[in-house]
């Protein structure tokens, strides 16, 4: 089968849940290609070469803080046996915020703390937000873009608009954030346990966040993309039971589309475990499209019971493992996946093929399995590469 349409369109339509001329292949990300590639454009342009529907990507801005706060960091020896504590604590106008994390072999960071982080979650003596914390303090380290931020993005969406249009691409920003930061910010436990608690706290928290994240989508929606996505790894239903989501998450969740929708813009969710107990609100709320499908990691996930759900009302993305099956697996895997994927997900539009949620691992195994998987779109579509 031919191509009819151009990728941008393809894309469009999916996202719409529309019935291209045929299932687009666009990976949401592909640390291993990006990393051989010099550029922007090199990394569009190999995918190209892949046959892939390659999307433009932007970067959104990260927090700004005031100029007025202090920051100390320290270190502390724990004693023989003890990993170290590092210590870094945020003197701000509001108040004072302080984190510890311990200095395992594996913490990445030398002797730095960073403000948003996966690493400190689980090695946090004392998370930066707790509840007898000042909420007023944490203003100051989430300020919004600056005006050397937006003209950087500026520079970038213009580079990635050209680009776009060069080659009929999407273009898409990468991320909005709020329950992943407050994940970050509180831990997972103590915040879920805060949300009973102290639901008043939580919410304070939650719109804070919200804030700063509508500042950041307000300047990237400025610009003009096609598809603004929020990064929701902990806001799923391994984080949140569905009343806490209901209550915490989902009012926000319903702005930040309409917010994407009032700039014509398509609003994606990136959740790659456990989206199926929430998908109805998900919907609800008017999200085009839920990346992160994932049949093998999500232990909740069943295809066909999403697609019954989604069909008309939301586009999937995803449905090969990205790490399980694409860097772990062999090609039979892969191919068995991926044809299964399009055979259920597909029928009707509304399905956009891709490893979930990276590829990372740059080896001649991991390479074969990609190939193996794009031969399987190419032959579930038709025709070859």
């Amino acid at each position: 089968m031919g191509d009819s349409l151009s990728s941008r369109e393809r894309m469009l339509a999916a996202l719409e849940c529309r019935e291209p001329d045929h299932v687009p292949c666009c990976f949401s990300a592909f640390e291993i290609l990006r990393g051989r590639s010099a550029d922007q454009r090199e990394f569009v342009e190999r995918q190209l070469g892949m046959g892939l529907d390659a999307a433009v990507v932007v970067s959104t801005p990260s927090p700004r803080t005031d100029p007025r706060v202090r920051v100390r960091q320290w270190r502390e020896d724990a004693g023989a046996g003890q990993y170290p504590v590092l210590h870094k604590e945020y003197d701000t106008p509001g108040g004072v915020l302080h984190t510890a994390v311990r200095e395992t072999e594996d913490w990445p960071w030398g002797s730095h703390i960073p403000l948003f982080d996966d690493f400190a979650i689980s090695r946090a003596t004392k998370h930066l937000v707790a509840a007898d914390d000042s909420l007023d303090a944490l203003r100051y380290l989430l300020g919004p873009p600056d005006d050397e931020d937006l003209a950087r993005l500026k520079d970038e969406c213009a580079a990635a608009k050209e680009l776009a249009a060069e080659h009929g691409l999407l273009t898409v920003a990468y991320y909005g954030m709020v329950g992943d930061v407050a994940c970050w910010l509180a831990g997972i436990e103590p915040l879920i346990i805060l949300t009973a608690d102290s639901p008043h706290f939580v919410h304070r928290l939650v719109g804070i966040i919200e804030a700063w994240n509508n500042s950041v989508m307000d300047a990237v929606l400025e610009q003009g993309v096609d598809l603004f996505v929020r990064r929701a790894w902990y806001e799923s239903a391994d984080v949140w039971a569905p009343a806490a989501y209901r209550g915490f998450i989902l009012p926000g969740l319903r702005r930040d589309v309409e917010r994407a929708h009032r700039a014509g813009a398509k609003f994606g969710y990136l959740m790659s475990c456990s989206s199926l107990p929430l998908v109805d609100m998900i919907i609800g709320a008017g999200v085009d499209v839920l990346l992160g499908v994932d049949p093998a990691q999500d232990r909740t996930m069943d295809l066909a019971e999403l697609k019954r759900k989604a069909a008309g009302r939301l586009c999937l993305w995803g449905g090969v493992c990205g790490y399980l099956t694409v860097e772990c697996g062999t090609p039979d895997d892969v191919r068995a996946q991926a044809r299964d994927a399009i055979s259920i997900l597909g029928p009707g539009g509304g399905f956009i093929l891709a490893p979930v949620t990276n590829v990372r691992e740059d080896n001649e195994r991991v390479w074969e399995n990609l190939h193996a998987m794009i031969d399987a779109w190419h032959g579930a579509r038709g025709g070859t590469r």
